[in-house]
């Protein structure tokens, strides 16, 4: 019977050797819940619900919080869509600047907003060649800039997505409680809010693209300042030590 029980003890002694990791991990756990010779029951750690938090179509996290991790809410466009001259400001010459190209050169100050949202070589020449072809297409045949907004209404979506800005459905839900439907269900208020970013490049696409302007000079700088120095090292010349006679 002794035999017995060591041919068992042996047989387990070798089991814990095959799987040390295994069997610390028991010896841990049994050492946790045993405190004092009384057991102690797991409490496992709480959960929390992400049912109540709502998503972007970016990925973003809907809701009001300021630690890393808890949801977080829609953030204002930091001028309204009227305010061409922009606000008093450090930024008054820069919106300046924006108006008088949203004024000029539409296609200039778009494919500067793509640019600067972009960030990639030759952004710019991709956005605004195609840009301007469309416009004087539109002036000639139609009167006026009809055909342009098509290509840059998509602008505005990728600055809301990015910034996570409130969209036009969500403000007139909340100034005057329409659109409600379209606020609670994640996917049709993506869709709706693209159609109104849409009609705002057809009906006032100007002011559109100003306001775009002004929101990525706040947001993001030009990705030409992004430039870091370079440090030349340049190595001495040939030094000869004079002998004196």
């Amino acid at each position: 019977m002794a035999h017995n029980n060591n041919q068992d003890a042996s047989r387990n002694d070798s089991n814990e050797e095959s799987s040390p990791l295994l069997n610390n991990q028991a010896k841990n756990e049994k050492q946790s819940n045993v405190v004092d010779g009384k057991a102690s029951a797991v409490v496992p750690p709480p959960q929390k619900s992400l049912a109540a938090v709502g998503w972007t179509a970016n990925g973003l996290p809907l809701g009001h919080g300021s630690v890393m991790g808890e949801p977080m809410g829609r953030t204002q466009w930091d001028s309204s869509l009227c305010a061409c001259l922009g606000r008093n400001d450090e930024f008054c010459s820069s919106d300046l600047e924006v108006c008088l190209l949203g004024s000029m050169a539409p296609c200039v100050l778009y494919g500067s907003n793509v640019e600067r949202l972009g960030s990639a070589p030759g952004t710019f020449a991709n956005h605004c060649v195609p840009y301007t072809g469309l416009y004087l297409i539109g002036q000639a045949f139609f009167g006026w800039n009809c055909l342009a907004p098509w290509f840059s209404y998509s602008s505005r979506t990728a600055i809301r997505r990015k910034f996570n800005l409130e969209g036009s459905c969500e403000s007139l839900h909340r100034s005057c409680g329409c659109c409600g439907s379209c606020v609670e269900d994640e996917l049709q208020r993506e869709s709706c809010e693209s159609a109104f970013d849409f009609a705002t490049h057809v009906f006032c696409h100007l002011c559109a693209l100003c306001q775009e302007g002004r929101e990525l000079r706040r947001r993001m700088p030009h990705p030409g300042f992004n430039a870091q120095p370079v440090l030349v090292m340049i190595p001495p010349g040939e030094q000869a030590m004079g002998r004196e006679v």
